[in-house]
Protein backbone atom coordinates (compact mmCIF):
# COMPACT_ATOMS: atom_id res chain seq x y z
CA UNK A 1 0.00 0.00 0.00
CA UNK A 2 1.23 3.78 -0.68
CA UNK A 3 0.05 6.86 0.20
CA UNK A 4 0.32 10.46 -0.84
CA UNK A 5 1.86 12.75 1.99
CA UNK A 6 2.08 16.48 2.32
CA UNK A 7 4.49 18.59 4.04
CA UNK A 8 2.68 20.14 7.09
CA UNK A 9 4.05 22.20 9.81
CA UNK A 10 4.91 18.97 12.49
CA UNK A 11 6.17 16.48 9.20
CA UNK A 12 5.54 15.03 6.58
CA UNK A 13 1.69 13.72 6.61
CA UNK A 14 -1.22 11.80 4.89
CA UNK A 15 -4.02 14.55 4.69
CA UNK A 16 -6.10 13.03 1.54
CA UNK A 17 -8.94 11.61 2.47
CA UNK A 18 -11.51 8.85 1.07
CA UNK A 19 -14.98 9.21 2.30
CA UNK A 20 -17.44 6.19 2.28
CA UNK A 21 -21.15 5.93 1.64
CA UNK A 22 -21.81 6.50 4.93
CA UNK A 23 -19.53 9.69 5.11
CA UNK A 24 -17.18 8.13 6.83
CA UNK A 25 -13.46 9.49 6.58
CA UNK A 26 -10.15 7.34 6.34
CA UNK A 27 -7.03 8.30 5.30
CA UNK A 28 -6.24 7.54 0.92
CA UNK A 29 -4.32 5.13 0.15
CA UNK A 30 -3.64 3.23 -2.79
CA UNK A 31 -2.27 -0.61 -3.77
CA UNK A 32 0.32 0.33 -6.02
CA UNK A 33 3.08 3.31 -6.12
CA UNK A 34 1.63 3.79 -9.78
CA UNK A 35 -1.52 4.47 -8.44
CA UNK A 36 -0.36 7.13 -5.94
CA UNK A 37 1.50 8.83 -9.02
CA UNK A 38 -1.55 8.78 -11.14
CA UNK A 39 -3.61 10.16 -8.12
CA UNK A 40 -0.98 12.85 -7.52
CA UNK A 41 -0.28 13.63 -11.56
CA UNK A 42 -4.28 14.41 -12.11
CA UNK A 43 -4.75 16.37 -8.64
CA UNK A 44 -1.98 18.93 -9.63
CA UNK A 45 -3.31 18.64 -13.41
CA UNK A 46 -6.18 20.30 -11.94
CA UNK A 47 -4.35 22.58 -9.59
CA UNK A 48 -2.95 23.80 -12.80
CA UNK A 49 -6.26 23.89 -15.11
CA UNK A 50 -7.61 25.99 -12.00
CA UNK A 51 -5.05 28.66 -12.20
CA UNK A 52 -5.19 28.36 -15.89
CA UNK A 53 -9.20 29.01 -16.05
CA UNK A 54 -8.46 32.06 -13.53
CA UNK A 55 -10.48 30.22 -10.94
CA UNK A 56 -7.16 29.69 -8.37
CA UNK A 57 -4.51 32.77 -7.56
CA UNK A 58 -0.78 31.60 -9.14
CA UNK A 59 0.32 31.71 -5.16
CA UNK A 60 -2.57 29.24 -4.09
CA UNK A 61 -1.18 26.57 -6.04
CA UNK A 62 1.11 23.27 -5.48
CA UNK A 63 4.10 22.19 -6.71
CA UNK A 64 5.12 18.23 -6.33
CA UNK A 65 7.95 19.19 -4.19
CA UNK A 66 5.11 19.58 -1.58
CA UNK A 67 3.77 16.10 -1.97
CA UNK A 68 5.68 12.31 -1.84
CA UNK A 69 4.69 8.66 -1.99
CA UNK A 70 5.92 6.31 0.43
CA UNK A 71 4.97 3.01 0.69
CA UNK A 72 3.12 1.68 3.79
CA UNK A 73 2.50 -1.19 5.26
Amino acid sequence: MFEVQTYVLDGWSNIWMDTDEDGNASPATFDSFEDAQAALDEFLDDISAEIAAGTREIDSGYSADDFRIVKIN
